[in-house]
């Protein structure tokens, strides 16, 4: 009993990562303020939270927070952007379809377009700020590898999807001032559930970067045997 309640035991710890979450969702909501920040709030969010998930948040989360803020601001400012035009238009098309109703087959059609579009825009928004606070690649492949990672695991987004349900849903109808944890909570449970998966992730890309490295050593040294050799008979 004693070593459940110690300091380094489970009880301590789990008080310990939902003290921080709690921590972590002010810097979030206040580093979210000016609107335009939020993807660089988020991704400095999952940044620490998947550090934390795996026990590596080292001694100060508000200095890995910032550092992820700073490092990854321009790329993610640019992601949110592209993000929050699309779900303007989504938001508009939504309004649209709800209040404009036809029994027709092209407003069938139609709506289970945009249901589709809206559904990979969810996917994208859960994975790719998880991604960029892990990787680094081109715009275009962040929003390809979350769709792509989002379909592939689908087990893990419709859980991910249930988490921030639940936090909305009882935040706006059960008990309000749980927001405090707000998207803090539900990064960190999200993080663990990501673990493995960015993790598995991370391991195939270095293989693939070893093998294009082996490739390319390869091509060199073909290089260096063929122009030896064109040397040798030139002499």
């Amino acid at each position: 009993m004693r070593g459940i309640f110690s300091i380094e035991g489970p009880v301590m710890n789990f008080i310990t990562k939902i003290t921080y979450s709690a921590y972590l969702n002010i810097l979030w909501l206040v580093c979210c303020l000016p609107i335009v920040t939020i993807g660089a709030s988020t991704t400095a969010l999952f940044y620490v939270t998947l550090k934390v998930a795996k026990n590596e948040e080292g001694t100060s989360l508000t200095k890995a927070f910032f550092h992820s803020f700073k490092a990854n601001f321009r790329q993610s400012t640019v992601i949110w952007l592209i993000l929050l035009a699309v779900g303007i238009v989504l938001g508009f098309d939504g309004y649209i379809f709800y209040h404009m109703r036809f029994e027709n087959a092209f407003w069938t059609v139609a709506t289970a377009v945009f249901l589709v579009a809206v559904v990979a825009y969810a996917i994208i928004l859960m994975y790719i700020f998880p991604l960029l606070a892990r990787f680094d690649n081109t715009v275009r492949a962040m929003f390809k590898n979350a769709i792509m990672l989002g379909m592939r695991f689908l087990l893990c987004t419709a859980v991910m999807a249930a988490i921030y349900f639940a936090m909305a849903f009882v935040v706006i109808n059960v008990f309000t001032p749980i927001i405090i944890f707000g998207e803090g909570l539900c990064a960190l449970l999200c993080s663990y559930l990501l673990s493995n998966i960015l993790s598995l992730c991370q391991e195939k890309q270095e293989a693939a970067d070893c093998a294009n490295a082996a490739d390319t050593a390869g091509n060199k040294t073909e290089t260096t045997e063929i122009s030896a050799a064109a040397g040798s008979e030139h002499a």
